[in-house]
């Protein structure tokens, strides 16, 4: 009878504690009072249990895990192979440093990595929450990097989420394959692989992660029910292809598009394009077989892709139309409604390209922009620049994915054209001052739609900075929450100390819905003077400036 009862208190016992370790926050040192701020919070997954960070200062409330493995290594065997599930762990895993990010070349301009390192093993993401339970069900944000496919990380500084998680979001950005690791299509590699996968590595990492959110979000307080997927330049791009890709169908309930789409003129390589140049690196580097890249250190291969394989082809790897990943082009499953039906937010700069470059090789002739053709109106160059699409292929492809999501989709469309550059950036090394340029440049959003002003010290903003920002990220806050950019937002911090302010605490402008009539499609403009416009631009395969001349009703010199 005593040995049955305390066969029973023990039962009782396992279950309560078997009970406490499913929590979503688990105390750092197993104690009941972890509730106080100074108590690491940790998350239980699929493959263990992780350990992050609580913020301080301005983003208080806001708990960040970092460098969360979402697939295993992609080294060795698994270099060239779609990712692979990752190994569970016993104990506590730390998640408060940012993993390394992917294999890619040194860029210009010093991107504010916060990883330590550079790596091939780096399918990590992370994770800002302002949850206190698994119980919040809250939106979920899930960011792509930028970069053009060889370059970026979601460690940026840029990319952070503290911001919108400190709105009621949970917000996550991740590092996928690049260049060489991400797109390279060797022969053989379908063959070991029952999915017949071969190329586009690194969007085949998005799509991981985007498994691993749906499994894992709800422990971190997010609805695994209402993801919204974004991503600026080749984030965009990749937006576009999971709307198009039967594999990505159901993982995600809205997108944002900011800077680009995989649509014309901006269009994927054929999978025989990608096996010629395959072929091509492999004689390159005197690998004979898969087994030979594979064996080949990450840098050999890295310093293999500084020089073009062709000089007609600039782009030594891009993602293509690979018959598994996608079964057909963006421009195919738009013009046919096969798209994923969800609400889309999309736009451009108004300044895609630099403002010199050369008409001719070797000429280094500086093409005008257009915003400074028209600088001459002055007080009117905003509503002027509102009625047509740009010149540069980046605004044409995003006009061109609204054109078609509007033709054959079935969920509202916001549409947007971004005015406000960011401030004048100091460099450090050097002492000089870059002025403010005409126009918003490429990843000018960025910033301000995510609510992450720049370092005070180097490019310090205005109020009028931080208002643009205020209503940008308004617009985002509410899409992501809701499926409309418009609604009342969460009020904004205040600005970190060192920077410009207050913020001003006016409502946001309405934003409606995409639509078109006879003057033109109705599309907001968004920066110091944010309203609604009608654009009564070309279409994208008329881009002369003749044809701009006549659409918008500007002479130009």
């Amino acid at each position: 009878m005593n040995i049955s009862f305390d066969r029973a208190k023990q039962a009782r016992l396992a279950a309560a504690l078997a009970a406490v370790a499913s929590l979503s926050w688990l105390p750092a040192n197993g104690t009941a009072h972890a509730a106080t701020a100074r108590q690491a919070p940790r998350a239980q997954l699929a493959e263990g249990i992780v350990e992050g960070v609580k913020l301080q200062g301005q983003y208080k409330d806001v708990r960040v895990f970092r460098g969360i493995p979402y697939a295993a290594p992609p080294v060795d065997d698994f270099r060239f192979r779609e990712p692979q599930r990752v190994a569970r762990w016993a104990g506590v895993r730390g998640a408060k440093q940012f993993g390394p990010r992917c294999m890619q070349p040194n860029v210009a301009g010093k991107p504010d990595f916060r990883s330590t390192a550079m790596s091939e093993d780096c399918l990590y993401l992370n994770v800002w929450t302002p949850a206190n339970s698994a119980g919040a069900k809250l939106p979920v944000l899930v960011f792509f990097h930028g970069g053009g496919f060889v370059s970026g990380d979601g460690s940026e500084t840029r990319y952070d989420g503290a911001h919108l998680a400190s709105r009621g979001i949970v917000a996550v950005t991740l590092n996928y394959r690049l260049g060489v690791f991400g797109f390279l299509a060797p022969s053989g590699v379908p063959g070991e692989s029952s999915q017949e996968a071969a190329g586009n590595f690194g969007w085949l990492d998005q799509l991981a992660a985007l498994r691993w959110v749906r499994q894992n979000i709800a422990q971190f307080g997010g609805d695994p029910s209402q993801v919204t997927i974004a991503g600026t330049s080749a984030g965009s791009v990749s937006v576009s292809a999971h709307m198009s890709s039967p594999l990505s169908r159901g993982l995600f309930a809205r997108a944002v598009g900011q800077s680009g789409g995989a649509f014309a003129p901006q269009t994927l390589w054929t999978r025989a394009q990608s096996e010629r140049a395959a072929a091509a690196f492999s004689a390159r580097v005197g690998a004979a077989s898969l087994r030979q890249l594979r064996s080949l250190p990450a840098q050999t291969l890295l310093a293999a892709t500084a020089q073009p394989l062709r000089s007609e082809q600039p782009a030594m790897f891009e993602p293509s139309v690979d018959g598994y990943f996608l079964n057909e082009s963006p421009e195919q499953v738009f013009a046919r409604g096969g798209q994923s039906q969800v609400p889309l937010l999309l736009g451009s700069n108004e300044r895609q390209q630099p403002p010199s470059t050369a008409s001719e090789p070797g000429q280094g002739r500086r093409i005008m922009t257009l915003r400074e053709r028209l600088e001459r109106f002055r007080d009117q160059v905003d509503v002027k620049l509102a009625h047509y699409p740009g010149i540069d292929e980046v605004t044409q492809s995003t006009r061109r994915w609204m054109d078609l999501q509007r033709q054959t989709g079935q969920a509202p469309i916001f549409y947007y054209r971004y005015t406000h550059d960011l401030p004048r950036e100091v460099r450090l090394d050097t002492g000089t001052v870059h002025p403010p340029v005409l126009g918003a440049a490429q990843d000018a959003q960025l910033a301000y739609s995510l609510g992450n002003p720049g370092s005070p010290d180097r490019s310090p903003w205005t109020a009028a900075d931080y208002d643009v920002s205020r209503i940008f990220s308004s617009y985002l806050e509410q899409f992501v929450k809701t499926g409309n950019p418009n609604g009342a937002a969460s009020a904004p911090g205040e600005p970190p100390e060192g920077n410009a302010g207050p913020r001003s605490t006016s409502s946001v402008p309405n934003w409606p819905a995409l639509r078109v009539e006879r003057q033109g499609v109705l599309r907001q403009v968004i920066g110091q003077n944010t309203h609604s416009v009608w654009d009564a631009g070309e279409t994208p395969q008329q881009s002369d400036m003749s044809a701009i001349s006549v659409a918008s009703g500007v002479r130009l010199p």
